[in-house]
């Protein structure tokens, strides 16, 4: 039987949940600011390998990567892995693993044989070398045992550790982790869907990174509105391909984790990806970009591994290629706006 892609929390049989033991695994801007969004409502704790960072941020009451942002009194901080786990390793514990894609297969090495009653990550992104998405690599590790989901839509860190509103997407191939995500973290400022389109969700929240990073060099090089528009609509367009030839259904790139990722990323200023773009339109070398940002922006590798993927798989993605050339090839930029302004629409995919 098939589900729409994305599922209202009403409409899921779930029931209010009572406050819940969840970790959350990995202390950067992103997990700290869903594990700050749940402090209230559950008793929550946040883990980070470094333990001096740790301590300084369980004395100060603040994360630096979120400066300006107060920690709330109720959220436990820690750097003890095994005891972060075990936090979490209840019936009803949620374990939420908050690391960048290339983080994602040694951090799964360190959970096998825990005793983990479900877990759900928040990366986005293909691996490198593999091109797995993190499914895959979950799947790879750990095996079917333990169920696992995706969460993932447009939100920035910064509005969700402020407690401004936003709406995310939970999928998983398991109805019950679904009902339990979201009984769990719908509430407060966050609103969350159910989705069992997997693939799908993940390859939205991936290549969007890449089309941010198109969408910033336009912009940076006054390019206009109008290029702006026409680099979503076609970047959308991109995607949708991949998806789908991936396996993902064609309506959850309409939703949340497909166009309104995409939009929010290439247009919200606080978009590391998008910063990407802009600065490789002043001339910067990218390693001057991402040691400016202080933080990952995916978007980089992912844009090779989705570059070797589409080569793979036969799939048109002039605006990814373009950017991969850019990052990886010496390309200008404006030289990539022109070679895409000159493609041949009639031998374009739609």
């Amino acid at each position: 039987m098939q589900v729409s892609p994305e599922v209202t929390p009403d409409s899921v049989p779930a029931a209010k949940a009572a406050p819940r033991q969840i970790t959350v695994l990995g202390a950067g801007a992103w997990g700290t600011a869903v594990a700050m969004a749940l402090a209230g409502r559950h008793d929550v704790l946040l883990w980070g390998r470094n333990g001096e960072a740790m301590a300084a941020m369980a004395a100060s009451g603040e994360n630096a990567y979120l400066p300006g942002f107060p920690l709330p009194p109720q959220l436990r901080i820690g750097a003890d892995f095994d005891a972060a786990v075990a936090h979490a390793a209840g019936e009803h514990g949620l374990l939420i693993a908050a690391c960048p894609v290339a983080g994602l297969r040694p951090m799964l090495h360190q959970l096998k044989d825990k005793a983990i009653p479900n877990l759900v990550w928040l990366c986005k992104g293909f691996e490198g070398g593999t091109g797995l998405l993190p499914h895959q690599i979950v799947q790879e590790v750990l095996g079917d045992a333990i169920p696992g989901g995706a969460l993932s839509g447009p939100s920035f860190a910064q509005e969700v550790a402020r407690g401004l509103p936003c709406a995310l997407t939970i999928a998983s191939h398991s109805a019950a982790l679904r009902a339990s995500v979201v009984s769990a973290l719908h509430g407060g400022g966050i609103r969350v869907y159910a989705s069992e389109d997997l693939v799908g969700v993940e390859v939205g929240g991936a290549v969007k990174n890449v089309l941010a990073i198109a969408t910033g060099v336009a912009d940076g090089l006054g390019l206009g509105l109008n290029a702006r528009a026409a680099l979503i609509t076609r970047g959308l367009a991109e995607i949708t391909r991949l998806g789908t030839a991936l396996g993902g259904q064609t309506e959850t790139f309409m939703g949340l984790t497909g166009m309104g990722d995409l939009i929010l990323t290439c247009t919200g200023d606080l978009s590391r990806n998008r910063r990407v773009g802009l600065g490789l339109a002043q001339g910067k070398a990218l390693e001057t970009i991402v040691a400016e940002l202080g933080h990952v922006a995916e978007g980089v590798p992912c844009a090779k591994a989705v570059r070797e993927l589409a080569r793979r798989m036969g799939v048109d993605m002039p605006i990814t290629n373009a950017v991969a050339g850019v990052l990886f090839d010496g390309d200008v930029p404006q030289v990539m706006v022109q070679q895409l302004l000159s493609r041949d629409p009639r031998a374009e995919a739609a």
